[in-house]
């Protein structure tokens, strides 16, 4: 496949918390979660969580947002080791995993799919010792010579980019070695439309490769790339030029790869804004005294609507520190929730990626508030409004707990 030029502009993504140490300390070990879970725990809990399957617009294969590694960074500051993350959505969870450093993670979804998917991460991580293997593995590739445990993201996913894709009966292979971890070894009793959603899911990464992306369909063939690839996504960098993609390094794979091997990463079928999934979560938290490190919502709050105050009153149940963060791409928060928070304007970038390895980040500078003229001497009139355009992006850091108390979410 010929190399191309990707050019994307977007805006950073927002880490929502208050530590504002750049090297925090861990979270004092006072909590009672398991240091590991056994397989019937694992489903048993997964399903215990768990609400019945619901709608989306697409199958969320890959995450669609460029900004990983600049939030990873972040979250590495900032965030404190220890405690519960949550997310939703797909692999970007692996990376903000990675720099978070929980104890245990819940994956929570309101689509199927998305748990049917976790599952088939989860048995290539433990069947795969390094990267290398994984890549391979998720891809059915053959490894490509030259790479290394030091190898960057950036040279796995270029000498991938070019590695023919394998046909010799190995795709089946490589899936019944997955089917064989979920089945024989941790023995869930996956029903025949996990299966198959764990198929298709395996199928595409076989049939696209690297170009896989968020507009492609579980079990579709059509790879075409109208937004960032998966392979754009894991070798992303940060504002410093620094990669931070769970596939970046050797150990930020291991960090994914021990609570994987441990069952603690924890796949969850729920709507955020409904009555069970994210309650049950918090509820676990809490009999083990263990607190939330870290919540990746995505966008999920625009499509909520006069739901909204139903997911603030679900995450008030949760346990909460002053670590306790959000991540939202764009820092777009509700609509309840805009105008109530300030804080100083996050930057926007133009990131060119070329598959020869060099990448160039051209900042652009952050938005800034326009101050509104000045009334006349004695006059009553208002200030006029500021320009819709100028007003800055939500802060970088504000704690849950702040926003669950400004918007009277406690006790819902």
């Amino acid at each position: 496949m010929s190399r191309r030029v990707l050019r994307t502009v977007f805006a950073s993504l927002t880490v929502i918390g208050l530590c504002l140490s750049l090297g925090p300390a861990p979270r004092a070990a006072t909590d009672t979660l398991p240091s590991a879970l056994s397989d019937a725990e694992f489903w048993a809990l997964s399903s215990e969580i768990s609400e019945a399957n619901g709608f989306f617009q697409s199958d969320n294969l890959t995450s669609n947002e460029l900004n990983i590694s600049a939030v990873a960074a972040q979250l590495a500051e900032r965030v404190k080791p220890g405690g519960v993350y949550v997310g939703v959505g797909p692999e970007q969870n692996f990376t903000y995993i990675a720099a978070a450093q929980p104890r245990m993670a819940f994956l929570n979804d309101i689509r199927r799919g998305n748990l049917q998917m976790h599952l088939m991460y989860k048995a290539i991580f433990e069947l795969s010792a390094n990267r290398i293997e994984f890549v391979s593995l998720l891809l059915t590739k053959q490894r490509p010579s030259g790479l290394t445990a030091s190898s960057s993201a950036a040279a796995l996913m270029n000498a991938y980019w070019d590695a023919y894709t394998i046909t010799d009966g190995t795709y089946e292979k490589n899936l019944q070695a997955i089917l064989d971890v979920l089945v024989q070894k941790h023995k869930f009793p996956l029903s025949a439309e996990d299966i198959a959603g764990v198929t298709d899911r395996f199928h595409t990464f076989y049939w696209c490769g690297p170009a896989i992306n968020y507009s492609v369909r579980a079990g579709g063939t059509n790879c075409s790339q109208s937004r960032a690839s998966w392979g754009d996504l894991m070798m992303t960098l940060d504002g410093s030029g620094v990669e931070h993609s769970f596939l970046s390094s050797e150990e930020t794979f291991a960090t994914v790869k021990a609570l994987h091997n441990k069952n603690l990463i924890v796949p969850t079928v729920g709507d955020v804004a409904g009555p069970k999934a994210l309650r049950a979560i918090a509820a676990y938290m809490k009999s083990h005294d263990a607190v939330l490190s870290a919540f990746y919502i995505s966008n999920v709050e625009q499509y909520l609507g006069a739901r909204w105050q139903t997911f603030c009153g679900n995450v008030a149940t949760m346990p909460l520190d002053d670590g306790s963060v959000f991540i939202r791409p764009m820092g777009a928060g509700s609509p309840a929730m805009v105008g109530r928070l300030g804080g100083a304007s996050t930057n926007l970038h133009l990131f060119v990626v070329q598959r020869n390895g060099v990448t160039t980040i051209t900042p652009v500078p952050p938005v800034t508030p326009v101050s509104p003229p000045a009334p006349p001497p004695n006059s009553s009139a208002p200030p006029a409004p500021v320009p819709a355009r100028a007003v800055p992006l939500r802060s970088a850091l504000s704690p849950i707990a702040t926003e669950v108390a400004a918007n009277n979410c406690g006790g819902r």
